[in-house]
């Protein structure tokens, strides 16, 4: 085996379980699979954390992750997908930042790590055994990958940012 059919071996391997974690975790807030709450459910959660409006924000992380994951494990749109994904876990590490970094201690190792990850998969491409090299990486250019990092930074940034400022003015309000 060569060293680039190894790198393209573990790419396949990266993304794929990475893929699959993120997924589960999306259909858990989108669909209820896994033991998750489904969109109700998860709403419920996004609004007790600061999400504002909740079932948008439970949609839009499910999305995230689920569309995400699973367009990262097939190697398609690779920059998106890992743009999208990295973006879900910048709200999660807002979630768990005041708790520390350790996940023992409900902090925010978890989804940062599961983020980075994303992120390095969509910078660094998705290897040989993808669909984007099947379809001659139509979807993963240049261009995509600096688009959907932007865009993914600003909404997430903006997400965050409201939740923020909904914490501060509940706060305010005690």
């Amino acid at each position: 085996m060569t060293t680039l059919n190894r790198r393209d071996l573990g790419l396949l391997v990266l993304r794929v379980g990475t893929g699959a974690v993120l997924a589960a975790h999306g259909t858990q807030k989108l669909f209820g699979w896994f033991g998750g709450g489904g969109v109700e459910g998860t709403a419920k959660g996004m609004e007790a954390m600061g999400f504002h409006p909740p079932r948008e924000s439970a949609i839009a992380a499910g999305l995230g992750e689920t569309g995400g994951g699973v367009l990262l494990a097939l190697g398609l749109a690779t920059p998106a997908a890992g743009a999208a994904a990295a973006g879900a876990m910048a709200g999660a590490v807002s979630v768990h930042l005041p708790a520390g970094f350790f996940a023992q201690g409900g902090g925010y190792e978890y989804p940062a790590f599961l983020g980075f990850t994303a992120a390095a998969i969509g910078i660094a491409g998705a290897g040989r055994y993808s669909l984007d090299h099947a379809t001659c990486h139509v979807l993963d250019r240049p261009w995509v990958v600096a688009t959907a990092f932007l865009g993914s930074a600003l909404a997430a940034a903006a997400v965050v940012g409201r939740r923020v400022q909904a914490q501060n003015e509940e706060s305010e309000e005690e």
